[in-house]
């Protein structure tokens, strides 16, 4: 038995026209010899009436914020509408299905309401659906404790469920639809030429996931790729094939880059011992930081300075604990990270060199610098972003 989980996003589901496309790609896969499994996300984004930005909006913020458990029945709607509706179009289209809640089809989690984690899955009820020749439509997001209350996975989190439920039934791919072509070299939106990447390993796509780029969620990888199952990521509106996320990677492609993403709201923080000679508290940086919630990304220390770079929105309570401790420090706000992703770039001398000099020639100043066995992050002033990742991507011949 051959089974393939296919997980439809909130556009993909939101009107009559897409479901039909939906439609289309569940007729294929049962024509090439598979048996589908259907993952659907809430209709529409927020302004649509199902969509879970939409019905959260229905409730007040205190509300929401002292009872968790309500927030998630609350959220667990949109999804469920999804599953049902999609089911009817099935349906009318001459296959038999059959929406199921993630608790319903087996997906157990902990307690930690607006964003559980698995535990375990019992597929039972799905594996008997599919010997029946009937197509599971599972609800994206959400699980069910071990009380019978519903969960969900956080953000994301219908991706998340796509690939728990591909790894718990051994499926043979795990494909994720949306509005886009596949993965592409760099935002299309950023850069006029970017290019469909065909193949790309797991680490990569993680990587480029966790950096900024929104095709999938990191967490989705992460489990697809314990398990060995390859991940597709298709438009559900046209016939593109898509990118192929798999162990490896393009084995036939030479480029030593596989993209470029990024991430914006970033502000450096730069503390010097120089400045602040005789306060016990510069040794502690960063615990007084990590003890305030504040996550630090590019990380620089120095044997007479410490650099490293936060979110914007924590910049208020670095300031606090900074003040409070007596130290003296300096911001620079308004900047963004770029992010050079390729596994092919370990063990080549002088990729930084270039990427610093690409940047250097087309004057756009970068602010720090960090890298690690397949990324290169730059720091770079937000009103240059645009153009490093034009540069960038000429300079690694990535169109």
């Amino acid at each position: 038995m051959k089974i393939v989980v296919q997980k439809f996003g909130g556009t993909s589901v939101s009107t009559e026209e897409t479901r039909k496309k939906v439609i289309e790609k569940v007729k294929a896969a049962i024509k090439d010899g598979y048996s589908p499994v259907l993952v659907v996300s809430a209709m529409g984004r927020k302004g649509a009436p199902y969509a879970t930005d939409t019905l959260l909006s229905l409730v007040g913020d205190n509300f929401k914020s002292s009872n968790r458990l309500a927030q998630d029945l609350l959220m667990c709607c949109g999804e469920t509408i999804s599953s049902v509706v999609v089911s009817n179009d099935l349906y009318n289209a001459g296959i038999d299905a059959v929406p199921l809640t993630g608790g319903q089809a087996g997906i157990l989690t902990d307690s930690n309401f607006t964003d559980a984690k698995c535990i375990d899955v019992k597929p039972k009820k799905i594996l008997d659906l599919i010997s029946q020749g009937r197509v599971p439509v599972i609800t994206g997001f959400q699980g069910m404790t071990e009380n019978g209350y519903l969960t969900t996975l956080g953000r994301g989190g219908s991706d998340t469920s796509a690939s728990i439920i591909g790894v718990s039934l051994k499926a043979s791919a795990i494909e994720i639809y949306t509005d886009v072509d596949g993965i592409m070299t760099a935002d299309p939106r950023v850069v006029e030429d970017a290019s469909l990447i065909d193949v790309i390993s797991y680490n990569e796509v993680f990587q480029l996931a966790d950096q900024g780029a929104k095709v999938i969620h990191p967490k989705a990888v992460e489990i697809a790729m314990e398990a060995n199952i390859p991940l597709l990521i298709k438009n559900t509106m046209s016939d593109s094939k898509g990118t192929l996320i798999n162990n490896f990677g393009d084995r036939d492609n030479d480029r030593i880059m596989t993209g470029i993403t990024s991430q914006k709201d970033r502000v450096q923080v730069s503390i010097k011992s120089c400045e602040n000679k005789g306060n016990s508290k510069y040794k502690d940086i960063l615990d007084l930081v990590a003890a305030n919630n504040i996550s630090l990304d590019l990380i620089n220390i120095f044997p007479g300075e410490q650099i490293f770079t936060i979110k914007q929105k924590d910049k208020d309570i670095l300031n606090n604990v900074l003040s409070n401790a007596k130290l003296k420090y300096n911001l620079i706000e308004d900047c963004s990270t770029v992010a050079v992703i390729g596994s092919r770039m370990k063990g080549i001398p002088g990729v930084m060199a270039k990427i610093i000099k690409a940047l250097s020639d087309n004057n756009i100043e970068v602010l720090q610098t960090a890298d690690s066995h397949m990324t290169i992050w730059c720091l770079v002033h937000s009103k240059n972003v645009k153009e490093a990742i034009n540069v960038l991507h000429k300079t690694f011949k990535l169109a």
